[in-house]
């Protein structure tokens, strides 16, 4: 059953309808990243190596969920719309092009990656021993882009409908399995053979692969608030074109941010050596987990703004946005705290034998990053509010502008011309943050002002009419 009946998120109090549907993804997220948490553990156990191979396809492997993005970004959007406007039948059409399409754009990729791993990591110059580590890493784990895929949109799906329990679900199936097979694969427990790095992707593709399944299965039951019929199991170029619209922004803006990270992590290998590049995966995987509740709290308003304008209530969806804001830059704000105090023992909770330079790279930039932190939970909040409305360009075009002519320009002249070696790009990020939160924060409420969300809500109603 839905967290909350549409009802509800058009009618009732905007803070316990956000709390509600951020509730389950803040636990999914929490314990999505306690899944890399747990793959950059036993990583570590095979080496510094090891994990600085695992920073270094992060970006390169993060291109591959662009069909993701595509297809979750839209049908979240438009499933949302379409359930507040009552629309059953236009949401069960967005669902299944949805998994379509990222099918069909994600399988490819991961076959020109099997067998292109070795020169795409090459171009990143890490070394011998990293190289190899990493394509070996890459070119199983393109592969569990085709099965995440899947999973995420129909996650995705349920989020539209106002379902953040059944995602949750699924999720944190996922999740238990490639945590359970993680030392299996990659030691050779019992009768499995150890394969290394190559069995901690093999552990994500296998998790993923059932998550999937039960997705598809559960679309395809009677058992949740949102299922599918097979009469909508048919091709509609109207929805695929509408899908297609809302979605590849996003696609486009995941695509233009993991290019900019694949540079900056370029920068960082460069200036500052293995030990920077650790540093910087170490203080990615403690980023993701303090963000988490700011990626939950935006994707619920996401969701909440969508269902409103399809029916028809753009003031509680500008309401809904400003609440997630607030919320995003005040809890993100605190954490930041903590981690600027603690560095050192976030470290170590990553890498238990981290060597005496890579501490020193990590507990800099984990103090870094915790400066803009309330950049952060402001930027994942206040997109929402464009992306329920179908305004995804916007949030595109703002994360072209964060990574290329903020993030990518002061990482390059800081490491290379100030001399400031890896210090360089890691305040670049901090300060790419804090320019993209004012700039959005300023746009939404000029966007506002001249009536975007009225507009999108008469859209709305026409699309579902």
């Amino acid at each position: 059953m839905p967290d909350t009946r549409s009802e509800e998120i058009t009618e009732g109090p905007l803070g316990r309808v956000l709390a509600v549907l951020a509730a389950p993804m803040l636990v999914q997220n929490l314990v999505l990243v306690g899944q890399q948490v747990v793959d950059v553990f036993w990583v570590g156990r095979l080496g510094g190596d090891a994990v600085a191979a695992v920073g270094l396809i992060v970006p390169v492997i993060a291109l591959l969920t662009f069909g993701t993005w595509v297809a979750g970004s839209g049908a979240q959007v438009i499933i949302s719309q379409r359930v507040g406007a009552s629309d059953t039948t236009g949401a069960r059409r967005a669902a299944v092009h949805a998994i379509g399409v990222v099918v069909a754009v994600n399988l490819p990729l991961a076959v020109v990656v099997w067998f292109t791993a070795r020169p795409l990591v090459g171009l990143l110059d890490p070394g011998p021993t990293v190289a190899a580590l990493a394509a070996a890493y890459l070119a199983v784990l393109g592969f569990s882009r085709v099965t995440a895929g899947v999973s995420d949109v129909i996650e995705k799906c349920y989020f539209g409908a106002g379902d953040s329990r059944t995602p949750m679900a699924l999720n944190v199936t996922a999740i238990l399995v490639n945590v359970g097979l993680d030392p299996v694969f990659i030691f050779g427990w019992g009768p499995a053979p150890g394969l290394g790095i190559e069995g901690a992707a093999l552990a994500t593709l296998t998790g993923y692969g059932v998550s999937a399944v039960a997705g598809l299965l559960l679309l395809f039951s009677r058992w949740t608030g949102f299922s599918l019929r097979l009469s909508a199991v048919r091709p509609d170029r109207e929805t695929l074109g509408e899908l297609l619209r809302v979605g590849l922004p996003s696609g486009g803006q995941s695509a233009g941010r993991q290019i900019a990270r694949v540079v900056v992590v370029w920068i960082v290998s460069v200036a500052g050596g293995g030990a920077a590049l650790a540093a910087y995966t170490i203080g990615a995987r403690v980023a993701s987990v303090v963000f988490v509740p700011a990626q939950a709290v935006g994707s619920a308003a996401t969701t909440v703004v969508g269902q409103n304008l399809g029916a028809d209530r753009p003031d509680r969806a500008s309401k809904a946005t400003w609440l997630g804001v607030g919320a995003g830059a005040v809890g993100l704000g605190a954490l930041g705290i903590v981690q600027w105090l603690f560095p050192a023992t976030l470290a170590r909770l990553f890498v238990p034998e981290i060597g005496a330079e890579t501490l020193q790279f990590t507990v800099a930039y984990l103090q870094i990053l915790a400066y803009g932190y309330w950049a952060l939970g402001t930027i994942y909040t206040v997109e929402a509010g464009f992306d329920g409305a179908g305004r995804t360009e916007i949030s595109m075009y703002a994360t072209m502008l964060q990574y290329w002519t903020v993030r990518v320009p002061i990482a390059a002249a800081g490491a290379f011309l100030l001399g400031l070696g890896a210090l360089g790009p890691f305040w670049a990020v901090t300060i790419s943050n804090v320019v993209a939160a004012v700039g959005l924060t300023g746009y939404f409420w000029h966007s506002t002002d001249t009536g975007m969300l009225e507009r999108a809500a008469e859209e709305a109603g026409t699309a579902a009419d």
